[in-house]
């Protein structure tokens, strides 16, 4: 939230009148609409431009980000975006509040440019940015957005188009906000084996709340009770196994080390078989879960990669969707632009996204890269943070790692 502060300022008029200078104030009210006019502009540019105030509202990202933490998210660490699409509401992302119609106008659409920053994204950078998958959105009959492609997967298009009538084409800027770490850059090959990620056949450095499922039998066999999850700083989604013998927590290092003191049998709960939520969802050719796939290329700007029926279905919507090239498949043959090609050079730079509740995140494991035009800026720190009506004092001013 930006303070400004008011400064007062005398405006005065001047006229002839029988010779003599006559000075006139303004009226209040045009003093208090000039300043507001000013107030609103310089806050528009600086939320544009230099930083902006988000709040989290899952716990995709606990325990380094907790529910109803108020972050500023720096413009300038990558570069501030130009606006994409600039005719809209000062303050409001793409809806307004209440009657919830579009708060932004698509008759201007400018094409992505960057100002310079002081750095490019990083691995392990808490980063905020479009969601990719955003470009098409479905409303429910109380004006809430319900994600396209995933019904059309598990519905298909005509259910999903029975289900949900109303459907909206948001451009890149307007896409909703969401927040992960990236955990592969431009360049990078990446692979998940039981949970642990490895970039470039490197074992991946975790983060330091990292939050993962565990199996825990306690010495009394009996399931922690909400004050006692408390107590120990624990999460409250709980599970129990298939044959009931354990409790499934979400659980951080800290706590690792809390439960074994006290005596828990603990075993990491590694996902198992294919899952077809999971990128790219081919099955066929790909038998992977959230705890096991790869390895996957991240395409960098300028690298050029083979096209077939195998490679295809991690860049197709690169090629037709992010960098907006029409795409058409003809039995073995793949056209671009209406020419026949074997290979395809990347106009963009990607990054691959993860939540650090890693269980409880869906991220690139469900929908892929993220392009360099959706990046929205770095989360620098929490301003402000409450739990139960209650102010977190320990988390203010906190910066984010």
């Amino acid at each position: 939230m930006l303070i400004l502060n008011r400064i007062e300022m005398e405006f005065i008029f001047s006229k002839k009148k029988d010779g003599e200078v006559v000075h006139r104030k303004k009226s209040k009210l045009r003093e208090w609409s000039e300043a507001v006019l000013f107030a609103v502009i310089a806050a528009t540019l600086i939320r544009t431009f230099i930083f902006e105030a988000f709040v989290i509202p899952s716990s995709s990202m606990e325990k380094t980000l907790l529910v109803n933490d108020f972050i500023f998210v720096s413009k300038i660490s990558y570069g501030p975006r130009i606006p994409m699409t600039p005719v809209a509401w000062p303050f409001m992302h793409h809806t307004i509040p209440f009657v919830k119609i579009n708060a932004y106008s698509t008759i201007v659409q400018l094409p992505y440019k960057r100002l310079p920053g002081f750095s490019s994204v990083s691995r392990n950078d808490v980063v905020v940015f479009n969601y990719p998958c955003g470009d098409t959105v479905l409303k429910t009959s109380d004006g809430e957005d319900v994600d396209y492609y995933t019904n059309i997967r598990s519905l298909g298009y005509s259910d999903t188009k029975k289900t949900f009538p109303t459907r909206i084409i948001r451009p890149v800027d307007k896409r909703e906000n969401w927040i992960k770490r990236c955990i592969g850059i431009s360049g990078d090959s990446l692979q998940i084996i039981d949970g642990v990620i490895y970039i470039n056949g490197a074992k991946g450095l975790a983060p330091r709340h990292f939050m993962a499922r565990y199996e825990v039998i306690m010495p009394d066999l009996h399931q922690l009770s909400e004050p006692r999850m408390d107590e120990l700083n624990i999460d409250h989604s709980v599970r129990i196994t298939m044959d009931s013998t354990a409790f499934i927590y979400n659980l951080d290092a800290d706590n690792l080390d809390t439960l074994r003191q006290l005596g828990a049998h603990i075993k990491r709960k590694i996902a198992e078989g294919t899952d077809i939520r999971v990128f790219p969802f081919d099955t066929i050719h790909h038998k992977w879960n959230e705890d096991n796939l790869g390895p996957i290329y991240i395409p960098k700007k300028g690298d050029t990669v083979q096209l077939d029926s195998l490679t295809l279905p991690f860049y197709q919507r690169l090629i037709d969707t992010y960098e907006h090239n029409t795409l058409k498949v003809a039995g073995n043959k793949i056209y671009i632009n209406n020419k026949e090609t074997t290979t395809y050079t990347f106009k963009l730079n990607y990054y691959w996204m993860m939540g650090d509740n890693r269980n409880e995140s869906m991220d690139s494991r469900f929908w892929g890269y993220v392009p360099e035009d959706h990046i929205v800026g770095k989360a620098a720190f929490i301003w402000l943070s409450y739990h139960k009506n209650k102010i977190r004092w320990n988390r203010l001013f906190s910066a984010i790692k």
